[in-house]
């Protein structure tokens, strides 16, 4: 389950909903942090732990297999009309788009 808050006339309404869903942000959700300089220094003493795939137990063996792989085709040359009217024309009689 994912338990969403979302903004609404009344105020702020949390929603719990079952996976999967879909959910969908606007623009002021990734408000930027700045670091401050004492920050700054404390991360730059802090030791990294480097891991491997194997202390994760993560599998890195390809788990898709690519069966081909093609150019899609040349697109035809188009056609240059002289004028509004021909243009309309052939749109009605061989595109019959109109």
């Amino acid at each position: 389950r994912v338990r969403v808050t979302r903004e609404v006339d009344a105020g702020m309404e949390t929603v719990s909903l079952k996976l999967p869903a879909v959910v969908t942000t606007d623009l002021r959700l990734n408000e930027p942090r700045y670091a401050t300089l004492p920050a700054i220094m404390k991360a730059k003493k802090k030791k990294v732990d480097k891991l491997s795939a194997d202390d994760l137990g993560v599998d890195l063996a390809p788990q898709l297999e690519v069966v081909g792989v093609a150019e899609p085709p040349k697109r035809s040359s188009g056609v240059m009309v002289g004028s509004v009217d021909e243009l309309v024309d052939k749109l009605k009689n061989e595109a019959k788009v109109l």
